[in-house]
């Protein structure tokens, strides 16, 4: 899995590529951890070129939301692929996180 950020304002935007899964959340998890910090707690995750999401990954990003919101902030989900749409869907993430079509809709919506 390749992980680049990119910062837009006080937006830090996490783009994901490949499978993300129990070998990859980790990496994800910590670079969370480090990330979050009151008034610094506002990430977009752009999972538009993830193939593949378990249900470790979905732990990862449902522990990154928590601690965002924990800071005042929000984790937001954008860009996702039908197969994965689906895993959120059927576990009814959906209704956890907030989920966008694209990066720009998600960054104005912070």
């Amino acid at each position: 899995m390749n992980l680049a950020v990119e910062t837009l304002d006080t937006v830090i935007v996490l783009k994901l590529d490949g499978r993300f899964d129990a070998y990859e959340a980790p990496q994800i998890s910590a670079w969370v951890d480090n990330q979050i910090s009151p008034g610094q707690c506002q990430i977009i995750a752009d999972l538009s070129s993830v193939s593949f999401i378990d249900s470790t990954a979905l732990a990862t990003l449902v522990k990154g939301m928590k601690r965002c919101r924990q800071h005042g902030g929000d984790l937001y989900i954008c860009g996702m692929v039908k197969t994965v749409r689906i895993i959120f869907e059927l576990t009814r993430l959906d209704k956890a996180f907030r989920i966008f079509e694209t990066r720009s809709e998600a960054v104005n919506a912070f």
